[in-house]
């Protein structure tokens, strides 16, 4: 007779699950989480003005004090920008089968329904930042390959095959997000080849795979998408242009076209930052000097700054390797582990240094976050409707209720700076070898 299998008695075991869940992606919110603490103007549907002055008055000059005439003077010239507050939301929604089937220690190593909500703020503010990170247009992401495949497109983002289209690759996008494809001007926007779920946009498609180490992701198919096209935010089509807050690239922007606020930088140097070019090279120490310098020579060396430089972790080892040029071991007598590297507390030309692993690859951009400021239209927090209730019952097709209930985080506001003279970043420079 053959001896008893382990098969027999697996019913009867007992499965053990880890308690523990990992993250598999970030939440980092690291540039919000300063500006969210700055100090907030309280705004009303309207545009909020900002007043600047712009020009310097009087009419300085020689004159004789022998009968001359010490003709006419001036007055400085004050003039403003206007912005609005831009809103943005964050919906969840689940089944109260997912609700009931973890609500017990019994049930489930974990209660989903207050993790889930928890998790819900953590990454709202976390796609707030990577807003942050994006000119005023909502652009998340460049196409540089597209692979079409069963009705379905896949992108490489940042890159067109070595050649880096821009400083952030996929990092901006999240797994399951909606979004929609404009063309690399803006100034149209792609339609899905089939039209997505009633319950969308039927202007968006809903990103299904999504690898950062690749910077890949798969959509819907697009009619028409190009290389060079440009992936925007949910619920910015069919806007031309797309409309969203007002990023660090928006306001530390050397260019001399378009418009800052509502003054247009062609007419109006007053209000371009300032912006130091490395030309696809790699960090060297003269930069971050110059474009510091550079703040003084436009505002003068009296102008009181608290300058933090901000960064990619890959400009701050770039930074550090530097340091490693120069860097001399000195030995204690005693007992010393070895540690060949610097530690955070780095500072570049006295600002210290501020890493954001959503930030610009290709950028350092120095601020002072009281030069910052925000626009708050509605505060962050759950909508809650007329009765105060912030949970929503989804309806079913027959009209009656479904067993799903929906909920939202939105929030209204934009950010703006004070004095856009007081700005400066370097640009185009070359990112460390191993990182996408």
């Amino acid at each position: 007779m053959a001896a008893g299998s382990e098969s027999q008695v697996i019913a009867a075991e007992i499965e053990r699950i880890e308690p523990k869940i990992p993250l598999l992606f970030d939440r980092d919110d690291t540039f919000y989480a300063k500006i969210d603490k700055v100090p907030v103007d309280v705004v009303s549907a309207r545009s909020m003005r900002i007043p600047l002055e712009i020009y310097p008055g009087g009419k300085s000059g020689l004159y004789s004090l022998d009968g001359g005439d010490l003709g006419r003077g001036d007055m400085p010239t004050y003039q403003y920008g206007s912005l609005s507050p831009v809103s943005h939301k964050h919906g969840i929604e689940w089944t109260t089968a997912r609700k009931v089937g973890t609500d017990s220690s019994k049930k489930a190593v974990v209660n989903a329904f207050q993790r889930d909500f928890k998790s819900a703020m953590k990454e709202w503010r976390r796609n707030i930042d990577s807003l942050c990170m994006t000119a005023g247009n909502g652009v998340l992401g460049t196409v540089g390959a597209i692979t079409t495949a069963g009705g379905n497109d896949t992108y490489v983002l940042g890159f067109t095959g070595g050649t880096r289209l821009d400083g952030f690759g996929a990092r901006l996008v999240r797994y399951g997000m909606d979004i929609a494809l404009y063309n690399s001007t803006l100034t149209a926007y792609r339609t899905p080849v089939n039209p997505p779920p009633s319950t969308m946009s039927s202007l968006e498609g809903t990103i299904s795979y999504y690898s950062a180490q690749q910077d890949t992701i798969t959509v819907p198919s697009f009619t028409g998408a190009s290389v060079g096209d440009l992936v925007v935010l949910s619920g910015a089509a069919p806007s031309i242009p797309p409309v969203a807050f007002l990023g660090v690239p928006y306001h530390n922007n050397n260019s001399t076209a378009g418009m800052w606020l509502t003054f247009n930088r062609a007419t109006t140097p007053a209000v371009i930052a300032t912006g130091v070019n490395a030309n696809g090279g790699a960090l060297t120490l003269p930069y971050p000097r110059l474009a510091m310098n550079l703040i003084m020579d436009r505002v003068g060396i009296n102008y009181n700054q608290r300058l933090q430089a901000w960064m990619h972790m890959c400009q701050k080892q770039a930074y550090e390797e530097l340091g490693f040029e120069v860097s001399i071991i000195n030995k204690e007598v005693k007992e010393q582990g070895l540690d060949l590297y610097f530690g955070d507390n780095m500072q570049m030309a006295g600002a210290p240094v501020q890493i954001s692993a959503s930030w610009d690859k290709t950028r350092i951009d120095f601020i002072d976050l009281d030069n910052w400021g925000r626009a708050e239209y509605m505060p962050p927090g759950w909508y809650k409707d007329e009765n105060g209730l912030r949970y929503f019952v989804v309806r079913g097709s027959t009209g009656g209720v479904a067993t799903s209930n929906l909920a939202y985080l939105t929030c209204s506001f934009n950010l703006w700076m004070r004095n856009p003279a007081a700005g400066a970043y370097v640009y185009a420079l070359s990112v460390p070898a191993g990182y996408y």
